[in-house]
């Protein structure tokens, strides 16, 4: 069991966040454009847009730091996608993309800090398993 203070914690809660998060907006982007706000009546071929998401779901899983890694960029197309629709759509859909806004700034955070996390767990295994050198003294 980890505890708040162990390093593994917070890398463990970083995980979790971008795999709810990304989640969360694969169901946002579907569900937005089938039934709660489509762009035509009937669904609108704009829920598509789920499916790039649904690659980097299993690198998340399996807590692959590559894929943390380009996540973190990827994710800005949704959120200028996201941004443009919150200030040019109407109700509702202003409201689902701000919501998308949300997710992706959680997605880029957790990702971000999820990688820098284990760059300093990386970086403290590494220190600490190197031997000292030995000093002699003349």
């Amino acid at each position: 069991m980890t505890t708040r203070t162990d390093p593994l914690f917070h890398v463990t809660w970083t995980r979790r966040l971008a795999v709810t998060s990304i989640l969360a907006l694969i169901i946002l982007c579907f569900v937005w454009e089938m039934w709660l706000a489509p762009l035509r009546p009937g669904g609108s071929w704009l829920a598509l847009k789920a499916l790039p998401l649904l690659i980097p779901l299993p690198g998340l899983l399996r807590n692959r730091m590559y894929t943390y890694r380009w996540v973190s960029l990827i994710i800005w197309l949704y959120f200028i996608e996201g941004v443009v629709r919150a200030y040019g759509d109407s109700w509702p859909s202003n409201a689902l993309a701000g919501l998308e806004v949300i997710f992706c700034l959680s997605l880029f955070f957790a990702c971000a800090m999820h990688v820098r996390l284990r760059f300093q767990q990386a970086t403290l295994m590494n220190t600490e398993e190197k031997p000292q050198p030995e000093i002699h003294h003349a």
